[in-house]
């Protein structure tokens, strides 16, 4: 990690948590994994306020702890990856704004606030914002926050908090695995089945509002020491499940694409595709679940007035367009289609990479490194013949991507030269 990774991580948690959380999360950057023993000797910071830092850290998901067993210290890691994410928490949240309103971009505000919570406080605490913020006589309802809060888990944008295995357990004498260490990674349905189960929550009642300027935290930690009531999901905890708001920004990127590429109709049919198959979809599938043309146009909005003739039509001109957006999968239910989440991604990347040499170098150095790309490899004669340029041109050109190292030379045995692309395709 560079010196630089590390500076940027300790102001971002300066920023947000202060300073006594960046002095002790740059060591844990510039130390690696550490028991509470060595942290303390090293940081010379006292034993409690050791203690509440690293709460704060393992909280927010930006330190991970490995319980190994009775006997056995605890080590810290912090992990500069998910310290680096505070930089797209404005991004998270007006995400949420778009999809879901004012209340979903305040439930995943709090939760980026406090790392996790559970679903009856963030209820709570988001209803009285809300209410705060209407005329006088008109509150917030609980049922409506409630109700956000489930679609929000319905789409995947929350998850429950896995259970940390083994700790505080006599019999967890065991090596670590990955439940053991919390925040390591986030909880899939496969490792954690009700990663996605919302509990029977009992909550009812409306949003209140602050009679005073009190800090709205100590407000909200005194509620919840003086408030007795149980709502049924005591000790289940939720989090923001940031990898899916990363597979939604790159859903969004192939729609946009789509969009410049072909039209706003073409674009809304990719868009009703996607988000029919966001939760069946694994994060690491190279293509979504095939679904049939008449699914499809059912799912269409109502506002696109598309025949279905006209949405046969759009799926074919999306199957041959040389991006590769749609793909056929078979021809049960008036044809099986399915996005090309790789393909497509691959092709938006290429043309980066080809718009970035043409506005450097020109349209000539363009056309070489656009020839290269799609030959792998190439002699410089080919490359004057194929790409129909000069041989001296040519050559300048080949040298020229050579020195800012966009392509490669590379001698084989027998003496002859060849070009060949260093910026692989994805």
């Amino acid at each position: 990690m560079t010196t630089q990774e590390v500076r940027l991580c300790g102001l971002l948690l300066r920023e947000h948590f202060g300073e006594v959380v960046e002095k002790l999360g740059t060591h844990l950057l510039r130390s690696g994994s550490q028991n509470l023993r060595t942290i303390l000797h090293e940081t010379g910071m006292p034993r409690d306020l050791v203690k509440k830092v690293l709460c704060v850290l393992v909280q927010n998901g930006v330190c991970v702890f490995n319980h190994r067993g009775p006997g056995r210290p605890t080590n810290y890691q912090a992990n500069s990856n998910k310290i680096l994410r505070i930089l797209r928490y404005p991004r998270y949240i007006y995400t949420a704004k778009t999809l879901y309103g004012d209340t979903g971009e305040l439930i995943i505000e709090e939760l980026l606030q406090r790392g996790e919570m559970t679903m009856s406080r963030t209820v709570k605490t988001v209803a009285d914002r809300l209410t705060q913020n209407m005329e006088d006589g008109q509150c917030m309802d609980y049922s409506e926050v409630s109700s956000a809060f489930c679609k929000l888990v319905e789409t995947h944008f929350l998850q429950r908090c896995p259970p940390v295995a083994g700790a505080g357990k006599a019999d967890s004498a065991a090596p670590a695995t990955p439940a053991t260490q919390a925040g390591a990674s986030a909880p899939t349905p496969e490792s954690f089945p009700d990663c996605y189960r919302v509990p029977q929550v009992t909550i009812r009642g409306q949003g209140k509002r602050r009679l005073s300027s009190e800090d709205v935290d100590q407000t909200i930690a005194k509620k919840a020491k003086m408030d007795p009531e149980t709502h049924g999901d005591e000790g289940i905890y939720w989090q923001v499940n940031f990898e899916r708001f990363h597979l939604h920004f790159r859903d969004q990127a192939i729609i946009s694409a789509v969009a410049n590429k072909l039209d706003q109709t073409s674009s809304e049919i990719v868009r009703t595709m996607l988000r029919m198959s966001e939760v069946t979809t694994s994060p690491t599938a190279s293509c979504t679940k095939p679904l049939s043309a008449n699914e499809i146009f059912r799912s269409l909005p109502s506002t696109y007035n598309i025949a279905r003739p006209i949405l046969d039509q759009y799926l074919t001109l999306l199957v041959d367009d040389p991006m590769e957006f749609v793909g056929r999968a078979g021809e049960s239910g008036g044809g099986m289609f399915v996005v090309n989440l790789h393909k497509v991604l691959a092709n938006l990347a290429r043309a980066t990479l080809e718009s970035i040499v043409q506005e450097r170098f020109g349209s000539r150095s363009a056309r070489i490194f656009r020839l290269l790309l799609r030959k792998r490899h190439l002699e410089q004669k080919q490359v004057e013949d194929f790409a129909m340029v000069p041989a001296k041109e040519a050559k300048d050109m080949l040298y020229m991507l050579l020195s800012q190292n966009l392509v490669q030379l590379q001698v084989h045995a027998h003496t002859h030269q060849t070009m060949g692309c260093l910026a692989q395709p994805p």
